[in-house]
């Protein structure tokens, strides 16, 4: 199964990759995500702005009730309501972005869900992912279970990692 994609959006033209697997199947066995890309947009991460220039690349029914505001930032549609992510001029200067996912680290989790690979920077993304589990802990450690007032900028980042902190 080989299905080409073509990108063209306000941050990637004619850009092309290939879908080798069936969508959300077949992840690496040290690649376990809580939330599909779908469940994140609905679970009101990222300011409700990622994303909403380029849904044509992606699963219609992942934007039905997805938290989108396309015109600005909105950060009434992070769930926790903070800021919890650089701006991507930030990200650029700290080399975190990769040219094929101009969006940065949901663009390239949206795109190895959909069954895109890139050896190298797959293998970077889950490394850094794994890092980020350590907030978990931080907030398992030091707040009553559903207390969604405690460490909301470390449960704001883990939703961004695809971690369901709003369970903890």
């Amino acid at each position: 199964m080989n299905k080409k994609v073509i990108v063209n959006d306000k941050m990637q033209q004619w850009y092309i990759y290939y879908r080798t697997q069936p969508i959300g199947k077949n992840f690496r066995e040290d690649f376990l995500p809580q939330l599909t890309p779908q469940q994140m947009l609905e679970a009101w991460v990222f300011w409700g702005k990622y994303m909403t220039d380029c849904q044509t690349e992606f699963p219609g029914e992942w934007f039905v009730n997805a938290k989108l505001s396309p015109e600005k930032k909105n950060s009434k549609l992070n769930f926790f309501w903070v800021n919890a992510s650089m701006d991507l001029k930030e990200r650029q200067k700290k080399w975190w972005i990769y040219p094929d996912d101009p969006r940065g680290r949901f663009q390239r989790y949206c795109r190895y869900y959909m069954w895109r690979r890139i050896a190298d920077e797959d293998n970077r993304q889950i490394k850094r992912r794994r890092a980020i589990k350590r907030h978990w802990m931080a907030v398992k450690n030091n707040c009553y279970p559903m207390d969604w007032d405690c460490r909301k900028r470390q449960r704001q980042a883990l939703l961004h990692w695809a971690y369901d902190s709003r369970k903890l």
